[in-house]
């Protein structure tokens, strides 16, 4: 017999825990929520210096891949994307940042009504376990806990820091407040040394609740319609096929990849799409699976004079030490992602609000683990965080086992490829500070040989990796090619939402895993129909003179 729930959530990921969590809390609903991966208990998964173990293992990433990427050299890129409770936010790297408040009123302006930033800011608060006090921008009282790791005890971050000033940038306290513009220390979601993903913040605290129930193990297949309204989800569980039906609404938060896929193996998305892939068009959307975004960066790597670096910790013996420690206190350099200091800035001037990140990081490694060279060194991570070039997520089969075809066509847009030379020749500038001088040796990557546009750009081109942060791809708004609506409904079938970082209408500037929780607890509040909570008046932080100056004070 098929079962019965109000409420159908597929993905436990970092949208689906938070919604799992606000709609149970009505003991008189029934929820289901659907994750095919498992448990989140591995030692990898809860230690925030493991971070890039289960990002790199199939038993917890699902491994998306793009076609070769045409303007990357034909490159195909790493894609991951959670498999496991908590979804990627169990497999991320823990940084906390909400993206600039200009970014929301973006959102608004492309037709998310009421998705602006007075409007966003209070379900940030209402998220917000922030570890330094409460004001009109943060509060301390919800489940998310944010804080900065071990408090930048290494020089180099402090030393990064007060380059950017050196170098005529600002410094923010707290960039996820009135002003993210500047130069100032990291924020992570670690709590008493523990990753603390969206499973651990919403989702395990309310398991005992007896109107949720979590079905682990299941893949769903597609949304069941009965003629244009979502009435369930088939799915398959140890290799059988079953399905739940839907009394009030299907909500689909599988993340920015798989959402629009589930949505076109439905069939629901582009008529052409659809009919290539051998799949009846139940409704014709053009926008599922269209403006995919996602943001690039490379690493800046530098010798260090002093023997201070993380380079240093990177032998078995040291592993087992900082393990050891871990375990038996949650404590020391276990109990942090390493990213505990950051910049934002603006590329050129004319730009409003910054579209430059920065995650310092006092050792040279790649994303696996390994030391990138023999000795000690350092490393900035760089990125244009406003990308102009856009993609696509397209089904290739009626089978939700063949992966879709994924292409971001990364650096297609001069203005992006433009951006990447000013990452290059500014952090070069702001690395070059005195408060580096103690500490930098010979630039290791890009290479000072690097230095024509020319240059480059084949150095980009050939280094840039995914920051992991794919989105967008079911825009929210109001006009034809919008996906869902405001209330995150799909539009043209009734009962069905889409909830994830899929719907931005835009990418912002920054990690999305925060701005996915927000519009999670903001949706469920849609979902419920209750009165939203009030809008915010807090002003915005932004540089002066920004029209024409690069680089400025504070208003």
């Amino acid at each position: 017999m098929t079962q019965s729930f109000d409420y159908i959530i597929v993905g436990a990921g970092s949208a689906g825990c938070v919604l799992a969590n606000r709609l149970s809390e009505d003991a008189d609903v029934s929820v289901a929520l659907l994750e095919f991966g498992g448990s989140d208990s591995s030692i990898f998964i809860q230690m925030p210096t493991a971070l890039s173990i289960p990002m790199n293992m199939k038993k917890y990433n699902w491994f998306y891949e793009s076609e070769p990427e045409p303007y990357l050299n034909n490159r195909r890129m790493h894609c991951p994307r959670g498999k496991v409770l908590g979804g990627s936010s169990s497999i991320n790297g823990m940084v906390y940042v909400r993206g600039h408040a200009l970014d929301f009123n973006e959102w608004e302006s492309q037709g998310a009504r009421d998705w602006g930033y007075r409007h966003c800011l209070p379900y940030f608060r209402k998220a917000d376990q922030w570890a330094f006090g409460s004001d009109e921008y943060r509060s301390q009282d919800g489940p998310l806990a944010v804080n900065n790791g071990n408090n930048m005890r290494n020089p180099l971050y402090r030393a990064f820091i007060e380059a950017g000033q050196e170098a005529g940038y600002m410094k923010t306290d707290d960039y996820n407040g009135r002003q993210q513009e500047g130069f100032g220390p990291m924020h992570m979601t670690v709590k008493n040394g523990l990753r603390w993903s969206t499973a651990n913040a919403y989702l395990k605290p309310v398991l005992s609740r007896p109107n949720l129930k979590v079905i682990t193990g299941a893949l769903s297949q597609r949304i069941l319609l009965d003629g244009k309204r979502a009435s369930g989800v088939e799915f398959t569980r140890d290799g059988n096929k079953q399905s739940l039906s839907a009394r009030r609404e299907v909500i689909l938060s599988a993340g920015p990849i798989a959402s629009p896929h589930l949505l076109q193996l439905s069939g629901i998305g582009p008529g052409s799409v659809l009919q290539q892939a051998g799949i009846e068009v139940v409704h014709d959307l053009p926008g599922v699976g269209e403006n995919l975004q996602d943001h690039l960066e490379f690493y800046f790597q530098f010798r260090c004079k002093q023997p201070i670096t993380l380079n240093a910790e990177l032998n078995l013996w040291r592993k087992f030490l900082i393990g050891s420690r871990w375990l038996l206190t949650k404590s020391g350099l276990g109990a942090t992602n390493h990213f505990e200091s950051c910049a934002f800035i603006r590329s050129r001037p004319g730009i409003e609000w910054p579209d430059i990140q920065y995650h310092f990081l006092p050792g040279a490694m790649r994303y696996d683990g390994n030391a990138a060279f023999d000795g000690h060194g350092f490393q900035v991570h760089v990125g244009h965080n406003k990308p102009v070039s856009r993609g696509t997520v397209r089904v290739r089969t009626p089978s939700v086992q063949d992966k879709p075809e994924i292409i971001f066509n990364y650096l297609k847009a001069e203005e992006d490829i433009e951006a990447y030379r000013a990452c290059v020749r500014l952090t070069r500038e702001i690395i070059g500070q005195p408060a580096m001088d103690a500490y930098r040796d010979s630039e290791i990557q890009p290479g000072e040989s690097v230095q024509s546009d020319d240059e480059i750009d084949a150095f980009v081109r050939g280094a840039v990796e995914s920051a992991y942060h794919p989105s967008c791809a079911c825009r929210m708004g109001e006009d034809d090619r919008a996906v869902v609506d405001s209330e995150t409904r799909v539009r043209g079938i009734e009962a069905l939402r889409v909830v994830d970082s899929s719907i931005f209408p835009t990418i912002t500037n920054g990690n999305l895993n925060s701005p996915t929780i927000m519009l999670a607890e903001r949706s469920a509040d849609l979902i419920k129909g209750k009165d939203m909570l009030e809008p915010s008046e807090a002003s915005i932080g932004l540089g002066q003179d920004w029209e024409t100056l690069q680089r400025s004070v504070t208003t």
